[in-house]
């Protein structure tokens, strides 16, 4: 289907009149198809769409690299997810939406490519978890008996795994196969069980022995979770695969960054404060004293992405609500809300719903190692179809050689 623009459309999107326009064109920077007979002419939606995205940029501070470091200016283009006037899209989709009754599956193919294509589909994987089931229970072993986190354990088998799977061919369809067959391998060793082509969340679900209301937030957590634009891991994916490394080594790269407090291991700090304020005798001032001097964003609270509120913490503590489970320890993440003058974030409603359910210390991290695969597989080969390695320049700040 043709998605080229009017004139008049392409002027909207880009909040000009039709008079700047065609001065764009004249620069250079907007490209009008050739126009057919007794039509005018037409612009390609991808450069109006990036167009627009760059004055939306230049508006909030210009191209400036070290702020877009922290928190400011993007400093990569991207067609997969979006982080705009509080809400998240994947591909256009409100996540919020696919929450509703997506599997991650699902979220997963819609990240890669858009298509409609089960790159999930049975037949595709099959053979390859069949082929892994005893290397994967030997590396849990191994991983146990060294004591390593799941998420060390996975960054350091799934290469190793990958090494067994079937080829696939060197294309888009051929990568996003292997990204399925990853995905269910790292689910596999992160929840120490054989590998297996049953959804994923139902996996977790029987892993952890949820019921099946809680298998709904499983589910609906991995799908809010599965991407978040230009995220630390997300990045490091990105860096990764523009070099040419396999996709199994750059999602070890992407749980590497993952593993870090100040990344994924937000909901276990979340799951501690939680857990030290149920069980003190005076909550508020536990409270107090656990975020004393300490980043709330690290434990669970604000969002610089999101000034009035995650929207992924709102839909999951609103899905536990109703559970009368669930009321005191959402009482004490609302009086540590209260006590910040902040809006949870993901950490804290990760680190609820594992205290309400009882799941494992680390089932935080956990589903946002799984639920974030999808994303970095995507990212991965959107930096590979982009090309070029990522390779920015430092700012040096140190001594200069005397004169």
């Amino acid at each position: 289907m043709n998605q080229d623009l009017s004139a008049t459309e392409a002027a909207r999107i880009l909040g000009v009149s039709l008079a700047t326009l065609y001065s764009y064109v004249s620069r250079g920077l907007l490209t009008p198809g050739v126009a057919q007979a007794g039509r005018r002419k037409r612009y390609p939606r991808d450069e109006v769409l990036r167009l627009a995205a760059r004055k939306a940029d230049g508006k909030r501070g210009g191209h400036q690299v070290a702020a877009a470091m922290n928190w400011g200016t993007p400093v990569l283009e991207t067609r997969i997810s979006r982080i705009a006037d509080g809400r998240l899209h994947y591909r256009g989709h409100d996540v919020l939406t696919l929450a509703a009754s997506a599997t991650l599956e699902q979220v997963a193919c819609l990240l890669w490519d858009d298509g409609g294509t089960d790159y999930f589909a049975a037949d595709n994987a099959a053979t390859t978890l069949a082929t892994n089931a005893d290397a994967l229970r030997a590396s849990a072993i191994a991983g146990s008996a060294q004591q390593l986190s799941p998420l060390e354990a996975a960054m350091c088998a799934l290469p190793l795994h990958a090494r067994t799977m079937s080829a696939q061919p060197d294309d888009a369809h051929g990568r996003f196969i292997t990204g399925a067959g990853l995905m269910r391998l790292l689910a596999a060793t992160l929840l120490n069980r054989a590998p297996s082509v049953q959804p994923l969340h139902l996996q977790i679900a029987q892993a952890w022995h949820a019921d099946a209301t809680q298998a709904e937030w499983i589910r609906a957590a991995l799908v809010l979770l599965a991407d978040h634009e230009l995220n630390a891991s997300t990045f490091t994916v990105r860096c990764v695969a523009s070099t040419g490394a396999s996709p199994a080594a750059a999602l070890s790269a992407g749980l590497a960054a993952l593993s870090g407090a100040q990344h994924g291991g937000g909901s276990t700090l979340a799951r501690t404060m939680l857990e030290t304020a149920l069980t003190s005798d005076n909550m508020e001032r536990s409270i107090a004293t656990y975020f004393s001097g300490r980043d709330p964003s690290l434990a669970g609270y604000s969002h610089p992405l999101y000034p009035q509120g995650d929207p992924r913490a709102a839909y999951l503590l609103n899905a536990m609500s109703p559970w009368p489970q669930a009321r005191t320890v959402l009482a004490a993440g609302e009086q540590a809300a209260v006590h910040l003058g902040m809006p949870p974030n993901a950490d804290l409603a990760l680190a609820a719903m594992s205290i309400v359910c009882d799941w494992p210390p680390a089932a935080g991290e956990i589903l946002f190692a799984l639920a974030r695969s999808a994303g970095w597989i995507a990212h991965a080969a959107e930096q590979i179809a982009d090309g070029g390695v990522i390779r920015p320049r430092a700012r040096y700040i140190g001594n200069y050689p005397a004169a």
